[in-house]
């Protein structure tokens, strides 16, 4: 064969390879939104960049007629939408609050958010995602964060949404010992991995657990630059809720489980979502405030109704609590508050327990009014149902996303 020919060819084939790994290495290591990549460029010619993100809720991803019932928060999806939730189970989330972590990416597109303290006064978040994801936020690829460890009343939780939920976190409190090889240090009932593991949660057919530290780069990576200001590692681990539900597929958990042959939904039960998505005559919830520990502020949270749109504003340590994804201010149409039993530091890492599993009293607001509610939950896998206090009938909500705010036992709750 000619030289020429030869010569030729061995550049095209080098040059085909650096294509290839070029691509896989854009594909895998650069997120989807070119805002990221934005970042990336600012770090190298320390020039100022734009990092805004893309609003995705601006434009429907899916237009059409809305007439689907999602059967975790009430709301009316199309068709299109339906096909795709219903072939996943939900997926759940700790998305952390530390100042450092804000704003967060995914809070609005939950269907569902439960709050309460991780650790020194300072919250946590577990958002449940399912419905409100698939219109969501599509166009970042690491979409929800930043994501934080475990702990066992989150898990308490996130037993009622499936035989075996998906369970996205960064570790999580275990069985420490001392450094001199000494006894568990941790107290059993704050043993968060531990549980995991008891719950069948680690095991091949049925493994949920979606721990940072199993997954791949493409699921889970740190973004120190997010948000446009450099941040500690530990508030820096962004996840793909798309492929995390891809890993779930693989392990053979999508709306069923394969190993077991079962729905996720077979024992689900699904609250109710009747309640007029309209503005009560007369208004005494218009500003809901309260601390989770008076000695943190930085933690406390404001929710302020907007009467035209009938949804509440959130506030978080005195200023607006936007999601990253959306630039906007995260809004809710429910707000439940539950009074629970909290025990501080049970052991010598200062672990919090909180007694989601029982009984006890609170409020739900909604169309600008407040109801004194109790709350019961029987076991870990059984649903929690709130009741009006007055009727002692469940409350019904109105279809929309649901934030559960979960108060120590005597802490005040102003309202007016």
């Amino acid at each position: 064969m000619n030289s020429k020919i030869i010569k030729t060819i061995s550049y095209l084939g080098v040059f085909l390879l650096i294509s290839g790994v070029s691509y896989f290495l854009f594909d895998y290591f650069i997120p989807a939104n070119s805002n990221s990549f934005l970042i990336f460029s600012k770090k190298e010619t320390n020039q100022t960049a734009d990092i805004t993100p893309t609003n995705p809720q601006k434009t429907e991803i899916y237009p059409g007629p809305k007439t689907e019932i999602c059967p975790i928060n009430g709301k009316l999806y199309t068709k299109e939408e339906k096909e795709i939730w219903s072939t996943r189970r939900p997926l759940m989330v700790m998305i952390e609050n530390h100042n450092d972590s804000r704003p967060q990416s995914g809070l609005q597109t939950a269907d569902i958010v439960y709050e309460t303290v991780a650790e020194g006064g300072i919250t946590r978040f577990m958002g449940v995602f399912y419905c409100g994801q698939v219109a969501g936020s599509q166009a970042n690829k690491y979409d929800v964060g930043p994501v934080r460890s475990a702990r066992t009343y989150f898990l308490d939780i996130a037993s009622e949404y499936s035989d075996y939920p998906l369970y996205n976190h960064v570790g999580g409190a275990n069985c420490s010992a001392a450094t001199d090889g000494g006894p568990c240090t941790t107290a059993t009932k704050a043993q968060a991995l531990e549980q995991i593991a008891a719950y069948g949660w680690t095991n091949k057919g049925t493994w949920c657990d979606l721990s940072q530290f199993s997954l791949s780069y493409k699921a889970c990576r740190r973004e120190p630059d997010r948000t446009g200001s450099p941040k500690a590692t530990e508030h820096t681990m962004y996840c793909s809720s798309t492929e995390l539900w891809n890993i779930a597929d693989s392990r053979g958990l999508t709306n069923t489980t394969e190993a077991k042959k079962t729905s996720w939904d077979k024992n689900y039960r699904p609250w109710l979502f009747k309640q007029e998505d309209k503005p009560a005559t007369t208004s005494d919830a218009t500003n809901i405030s309260f601390d989770f520990w008076s000695s943190m502020k930085g933690y406390n949270v404001a929710w302020k109704y907007d009467s035209t749109k009938n949804i509440y504003q959130r506030s978080n340590g005195g200023t607006d609590h936007i999601d990253f994804n959306t630039q906007e201010t995260i809004t809710a149409k429910n707000i439940v508050i539950q009074f629970v039993k909290e025990t501080r530091s049970v052991d010598e890492h200062l672990h919090n327990l909180y007694a989601v599993i029982g009984s006890g009293t609170g409020f739900l607001v909604q169309n600008g009014v407040k109801t004194e509610i109790t709350w019961s939950k029987a076991n870990r896998a059984s649903r929690t149902i709130y009741k009006d206090t007055k009727t002692g009938k469940e409350i019904n909500f109105i279809p929309g996303n649901v934030w559960v705010e979960i108060l120590p036992i005597g802490n005040s709750v102003t309202f007016n």
